[in-house]
């Protein structure tokens, strides 16, 4: 500790997570604080997020410097990017203040999106869509609904996971967090980049991903005219960099509709996964408060699964989950 002139009297709880990593802060004889992670060596492996954070790091992005790395006992040392996260100063009664936030954002998932080259991260393939995906029946339904679903409805589940899985390959690939949303995005001092943390599940799969999660949060939801008025700058700017449309290596997204339902498709397989992860998590890992923002993913599901007239029996069962009744309306058609 006397290398780095650490304060031991001060340490405190930094951050709560998801995972069996622990994060606290403690102060230093020069009046800074440091951010030690706690990651148990028989639950967590460290080495993605260290090469992660050199990748995010050369791609500009403000990440945590890795100060000391202890991976024997599992302890790593980083500096700290503050306390507060982006998302404890958005208003969801207030976006247009919420822009510029969500402009840093875009602004620096783009030049994490430009930084990528294939064979460099795991590969966010069939195999991993589907495990994900795989997790909704698994723990949403079956372990916290109670639901056990007959042959028809199991049909009914798979055929609408091929069509989620096909639609989220059709996307050219770039690096992806896998986890992009406010709560990893930390308030920067004055001038200063967002911050990047939660990064070590990095992957490399469809473009659609990141962008998805920071529109349809976990945490916090907007008006679709918001979302669409965020995605409309990314799908804009991505073009311009030459990640989408025809400039792009892959031709693909230079119709922002067909981008735009790409991205909602992905989405959908993120809200399903993480319906069934939120639920694990309670009901394995003894982690309530995920649980609660389940009726979240739920609205998101339904309201993808709403529009579009491919995912009707997606809806049907839902609604036969969760007991409760298809909202009347006209699905776009969209094919």
């Amino acid at each position: 500790m006397a290398v780095h002139g650490l304060r031991p009297e001060t340490l405190r709880p930094a951050s709560a997570d998801a995972s069996f990593r622990r994060y606290l802060r403690l102060d230093t004889a020069s009046g800074a604080s440091l951010v030690v992670m706690d990651a148990p060596p028989d639950k967590e492996n460290c080495r993605p997020f260290v090469q992660v954070q050199a990748l995010m790091q050369q791609a500009g992005l403000r990440v945590p410097e890795i100060v000391a790395w202890d991976e024997a006992h599992g302890f790593m040392l980083l500096s700290d990017l503050g306390a507060q996260t982006v998302i404890e100063v958005l208003n969801p009664e207030n976006p247009q203040a919420a822009l510029d936030w969500y402009r840093l954002a875009v602004d620096a998932l783009l030049d994490w999106q430009q930084a990528s080259r294939p064979g460099v991260l795991p590969p966010y393939d069939e195999a991993l869509l589907r495990r994900e995906l795989q997790l909704f029946p698994d723990w949403y339904v079956a372990r916290h609904r109670g639901v056990a679903l007959d042959a028809a409805q199991q049909a009914t589940l798979a055929q609408a996971f091929d069509r989620i899985v096909a639609n989220s390959l059709a996307a050219p690939s770039v690096f992806v967090h896998r986890d992009f949303m406010m709560r990893n995005l930390m308030v920067p001092p004055t001038g200063a980049r967002l911050g990047v943390l939660d990064f070590q599940d990095a992957v490399y799969g469809p473009i659609t991903y990141d962008i998805a999660s920071l529109l349809r949060d976990a945490f916090i939801s907007w008006d679709e005219d918001f979302v669409i008025d965020v995605t409309v700058r990314y799908w804009e700017k991505a073009r311009r960099a030459g990640l989408l449309g025809a400039r792009s290596a892959s031709g693909w997204g230079d119709d922002f509709g067909e981008f735009y339902r790409a991205v909602e498709w992905m989405g959908l397989q993120r809200h399903l996964k993480v319906a069934g992860i939120f639920a694990r998590l309670t009901l394995r890992d003894g982690k309530p408060k995920y649980l609660a923002d389940a009726p979240r993913f739920i609205a998101y599901i339904r309201a993808t699964a709403t529009r579009y007239r491919e995912l009707a029996p997606l809806l049907r069962l839902v609604d036969q989950i969760e007991g409760t009744s298809a909202p009347v309306g006209y699905a776009f058609g969209r094919m």
